[in-house]
């Protein structure tokens, strides 16, 4: 049903933006560069209704979430994989923070950040001839998300882990420096507006790059190659690690675009956790971080080869 609402506005943008289109046509560009900008602002409209609904999910449920798990115990890990599937862009930022203080296991935070899609779903849904591969990514993603984070608390419930410095004030910071936890009602607006217009310039500039790759230097033939296969999933979750919305936008778009098999894109959709990890290397300790983001590229990598062979 999702997909045949955003069928049919995909229908009415395309009728909206034929004016925009023809426009772009006339200044003579090549095909690769006018297909870009004709495609990034298409998504325009999408996005801005995309991240409203975001925006107000956050804003209304985060704080609720937050209490939820810190009182969980056992089942904090399912709500931490559960609240971190939906795109937000500073949940896993807030669950760094809980981290950081031992209010979360090891094993929550990696369920959280496992979970995170970040960009990657308002981007598949502002494509709805690609918004079918939501459903997999997301139960691909929970799935793991919720099996790793109790195979760790598992494996590291005898772990003593060294507390953080005391009075420490965290200040959750989420994308465009956007509050996670603000009550201003004035960001319900204001937020979805500077996200759609940061969103769509990374988009454009992203697109404009694969496009004349795709079109000068034959990159999904390149990436086709045997030994690209294998090094995929591990470039794609070394990649995933940065901490940038500009990532996932751009393993996204590859995936639209048919240059990375799905396993490869879901390699770095995994490792990517957003901002979470600027504030764990910033507040927690350097070894047990390190311990984290190993066991995150580990998961994230094995699940990619895994997804590339049985897919």
């Amino acid at each position: 049903m999702l997909i045949t609402i955003l069928e049919k506005i995909n229908n009415l943008n395309e009728l909206i933006f034929s004016p925009l289109d023809s426009f772009i046509e006339s200044f003579g560009l090549p095909e690769w560069a006018a297909d870009a900008l004709a495609d990034s602002f298409h998504l325009l409209p999408f996005l801005f209704f995309i991240f409203v609904i975001i925006e107000l999910f956050e804003f209304y449920f985060s704080n609720r979430i937050d209490e939820w798990i810190k009182k969980s115990e056992k089942g904090s890990i399912l709500i931490g994989a559960l609240a971190s599937i939906f795109p937000q862009c500073g949940f896993s930022v807030i669950a760094s923070s809980l981290y950081t203080k031992r209010i979360i296991t090891k094993g929550c935070l990696l369920a959280v950040y496992l979970g995170t899609s970040d960009e990657a779903i308002p981007i598949l849904l502002a494509h709805p001839t690609k918004a079918y591969l939501v459903i997999p990514i997301i139960g691909i993603k929970l799935f793991i998300a919720i099996l790793m984070g109790y195979f760790i608390d598992l494996a590291f419930s005898k772990q003593i882990i060294d507390p953080p410095k005391e009075n420490v004030v965290i200040e959750e910071e989420g994308c465009c420096k956007h509050n996670p936890v603000t009550e201003n009602k004035r960001e319900l607006i204001l937020h979805p507006i500077f996200h759609t217009l940061n969103i769509f310039g990374f988009i454009l500039v992203i697109t404009l790059i694969l496009n004349f790759c795709l079109e000068n230097i034959h990159l999904g033939g390149l990436l086709a190659g045997s030994s690209s296969k294998l090094l995929q999933p591990v470039i794609s979750a070394l990649v995933g690690l940065i901490p940038n919305c500009a990532v996932s936008i751009a393993i996204t778009m590859m995936l639209i675009k048919g240059t990375v098999t799905f396993g490869t894109a879901m390699s770095g959709l995994l490792s990517n956790s957003g901002l979470g990890l600027l504030v764990l290397l910033k507040y927690n300790n350097f070894k047990d971080t390190f311990k984290i983001v190993i066991i995150l590229l580990a998961i994230s990598i094995i699940s990619g080869f895994a997804i590339n062979i049985f897919a």
